[in-house]
C-alpha cells in the first residue's frame, strides 16, 4: 500500500476550513476588542452621518442666502422706483414755479391733481412747495399770503429773530384738513430737512433728508423722510437766484409697506435704516418673532441718500426635513451595524471560548493519559511491594492470603475516598475514618481523633492511608486495641517550611492502655512498609518507636498546593470572561 503525501492530503483539504489571514485578523480584533469595535463603528457612521447632515444644512443656508439676497435686491429695486417716481413729480413741479411768476393755491392744486399721484401706494403725502425768503420779508410774505388764504396759519416755530433765511410751507396738495396742518411751518427749523435742502441747493438735484419725524392725524409721531426739489428763477441776465423748494414727505412704514406689497412678503423679516445700521437710524422694521438667525444688508439709493434694507430670517425648525431623515436613517443605520458587530463579537468569542474548550479537553485527556499511567504503575509497585514483603513474613498461605487481602482492601478503601473526591485534595480526618471504619464500629470510643482540617493530594493519601491500616492492624491483634481498656490516640497539627513554602501535617500515633510492649521482636512486616515504603513515598522521615507502655508513631504528611497536583479545574472553578 502506498503512503499518503501530506502536501497531497493538505492539497486536497476543504479551503473553508481554514479561514484567509484577512478572516483571521478580524476574528482576532473582534475578541481583542470586543465592546470597543461596535463603538468604533457606531462612531463612524455617527460621524459620516454628522458630515451628510452639515453639507445638507450647508446647502440649504446657501440656498436661503440666495434667496434672501434676491429678494433683497427685488425689494430694493422697487423702493427705488417709488423714489423715482416721485422725483419726477418733484421736478415737474420745479418747472412749474420756475417758469410762473406767481402760482395760486387753486393752480398748484389743480397741478398737482393733474399729476395722479399713487400717494396711497407709495406712502407719500403729497407735493408742498417752500419759498426761502429773508427774516426781514417775512411781514410782507404772510401779507400777501393772507391776501389769497386767509386761514394761513402763523410761522412755526417763531423765528429766533429778523435775520437769516426761512423756509415756511406756503402750499400744500391735495388740499385736505391733515395736509393743512403743514402750512406755516419753517424748514430750516429741523437740522435733518435743512441739511437736505442745502444739499439739493449746492447739487442742483433732488435731496432726501435723513430720518424725520412725521404727526398724522392723533396718532404719535412716525420715522419719515422728504425729497426736496430745488427751483431757480433768473434774475437779471444770467444770475440765478434759489426762489425755494418743491417737496414731498413719505411715511417710512407706508413707504416700506407699498415696495412689500409689489414685490411679495417671502416669508423674511424686514428693516430699513438711514444710512448706518443701528438703533437711532431705524426708519420702519417688520421683524420676525424670533431673533434672525441670518441677515442680508442691500443698500438703497433714494434721491442721493443712502439708505440700508436689512433683510432677516429665522428658520423655527432646527434641522431640515432632509437633514432630519438623513439623521435617522444614518443613526438606525449605525445602530443596527452596531448590534451587529456586537453580535458577531459574541459569535467570535463563542468560538474562541470554544475552541479554548476543545483544547483544554484534549490537555485533560493527554494529562489523564498521563496520570493514569502513572498511578497505575505506582500502585503495581505498591501492590508489588506488599505482596513480596508479605511473602516474605508469612508463616502460611492463609496468613498470606489474610495480610494480603487487608492491605489490598487498604489500598481500595483509599482509592474510593479519592474517587469520590474527583482525585483532589482529600481531607486527612476522612482518610484516618476509612481506614479504621471496621475497628470504630467495633470498639467505638477506644479510637480519638484530634486536630484541624487539612487536605492531602492523591498520592500521599494513598501511602498515609496503608500506614494507618498497618497501624490499626498491628495494635488490634498485639496492641492496645487487642484488649479491653486499650486505647489509639491520633492527633495531627500543621506545620511550615519556610524555604520551601510548602506545609506538612504532622500526624501521631499513640496507643495506651494494652499490653506491655516486648522489647525483644522480630522485625515485622508493617515496619517494614511504614518505615521504608511509606517514608520513601511521603519524602519525609517516619518515627516509630515501641515503648512499653504503648507504640507511638509520628508521620510527617506534606500539605501540597493543588496546583501542585492538580490535573484540570472544577466546572466552579472555572472562569471565563464574556465582552
Amino acid at each position: 500500500m502506498n503512503a499518503i503525501e501530506p502536501l497531497a492530503l493538505r492539497h486536497d483539504a476543504d479551503p473553508a476550513a481554514a479561514p484567509p489571514p484577512a478572516s483571521r485578523r478580524a476574528r482576532r480584533w473582534l475578541v481583542m476588542y470586543p465592546r470597543a469595535i461596535p463603538l468604533v463603528i457606531f462612531i463612524a457612521l455617527a460621524a459620516i452621518t454628522a458630515l451628510s447632515v452639515f453639507a445638507i444644512e450647508s446647502n440649504a443656508r446657501a440656498r436661503e442666502h440666495a434667496q434672501m439676497r434676491e429678494y433683497a435686491q427685488g425689494l430694493a429695486a422697487a423702493l427705488d422706483r417709488s423714489g423715482s417716481g416721485f422725483t419726477s413729480y418733484l421736478r415737474a413741479g420745479a418747472a412749474l414755479f420756475a417758469s410762473v411768476d406767481e402760482v395760486s393755491p387753486e393752480t398748484f392744486d389743480s397741478f398737482v391733481r393733474a399729476l395722479k399721484l399713487n400717494a396711497d401706494d407709495t406712502g407719500a403725502e403729497g407735493i408742498g412747495w417752500i419759498p426761502v425768503l429773508e427774516a426781514r420779508d417775512l411781514p410782507g410774505f404772510l401779507a400777501r399770503t393772507r391776501a389769497r388764504q386767509p386761514d394761513y396759519p402763523a410761522i412755526t416755530p417763531v423765528p429766533a429773530s429778523n435775520t437769516g433765511r426761512i423756509a415756511p410751507v406756503a402750499m400744500f396738495a391735495p388740499d385736505t384738513p391733515l395736509n393743512r396742518r403743514a402750512l406755516g411751518y419753517d424748514m430750516y427749523s429741523d437740522p435733518a430737512r435743512a441739511a437736505a435742502m442745502a444739499e439739493a441747493e449746492v447739487t442742483l438735484r433732488p435731496a432726501a433728508s435723513g430720518r424725520i419725524m412725521l404727526r398724522r392725524d392723533n396718532s404719535p409721531a412716525a420715522p419719515a423722510f422728504a425729497i426736496y426739489m430745488p427751483v431757480f428763477r433768473l434774475s437779471g441776465s444770467e444770475d440765478r437766484g434759489l426762489s425755494g423748494f418743491v417737496y414731498t414727505p413719505f411715511r417710512a412704514r407706508e413707504f416700506l409697506d407699498a415696495a412689500i406689497d409689489r414685490e411679495g412678503a417671502g416669508g423674511f423679516g424686514v428693516r430699513l435704516y438711514d444710512g448706518e445700521v443701528s438703533t437711532g437710524h431705524l426708519l420702519v422694521a417688520h421683524s420676525i418673532s424670533d431673533a434672525a438667525r441670518e441677515t442680508v444688508e442691500q443698500e438703497v439709493t433714494i434721491a442721493d441718500r443712502k439708505l440700508m434694507l436689512v433683510i432677516e430670517h429665522a428658520d423655527h425648525q432646527v434641522l431640515s426635513p432632509l437633514s432630519m431623515v438623513t439623521l435617522m436613517f444614518g443613526l438606525a443605520l449605525a445602530s443596527l451595524l452596531m448590534l451587529l458587530a456586537r453580535l458577531l463579537t459574541q459569535q467570535a468569542f463563542e468560538d474562541q471560548a470554544r475552541l479554548a474548550f476543545f483544547e483544554e479537553q484534549h490537555s485533560i485527556r493527554n494529562s489523564l493519559t498521563r496520570e493514569l499511567n502513572h498511578r497505575v504503575k505506582n500502585t503495581l509497585a505498591n501492590v508489588l511491594s506488599i505482596l513480596s514483603l508479605t511473602r516474605r513474613r508469612a508463616s502460611g498461605l492463609d496468613d498470606f492470603a489474610d495480610s494480603l487481602e487487608g492491605r489490598i482492601r487498604a489500598l481500595s478503601a483509599t482509592h474510593d475516598l479519592l474517587t469520590v473526591t474527583d482525585w483532589g485534595t482529600t481531607p486527612i480526618r476522612a482518610v484516618i475514618e476509612a481506614e479504621l471504619q471496621h475497628f470504630r464500629e467495633a470498639l467505638g470510643d477506644s479510637i480519638l481523633l484530634e486536630g484541624p482540617d487539612l487536605e492531602l493530594a492523591p498520592n500521599d493519601a494513598l501511602s498515609f492511608g496503608l500506614a494507618v491500616h498497618e497501624l490499626a492492624t498491628n495494635a488490634a491483634k498485639y496492641g492496645a486495641l487487642s484488649v479491653p481498656g486499650g486505647q489509639v490516640t491520633i492527633r495531627w497539627s500543621r506545620g511550615d517550611d519556610c524555604a520551601t513554602e510548602t506545609g506538612w501535617a504532622e500526624v501521631e500515633w499513640q496507643e495506651t492502655g494494652g499490653p506491655l510492649v516486648a522489647q525483644e521482636r522480630r522485625r515485622g512486616f508493617g515496619t517494614e512498609l511504614i518505615e521504608k515504603v511509606v517514608a520513601h513515598e511521603l519524602r519525609q522521615p517516619v518515627t516509630l518507636d515501641f515503648a512499653l507502655s504503648g507504640v507511638r508513631c509520628v508521620l510527617r504528611v506534606p500539605v501540597r498546593r493543588p496546583t501542585d497536583f492538580r490535573i484540570r479545574e472544577k466546572d466552579g472553578d472555572r472562569h471565563v470572561v464574556k465582552p
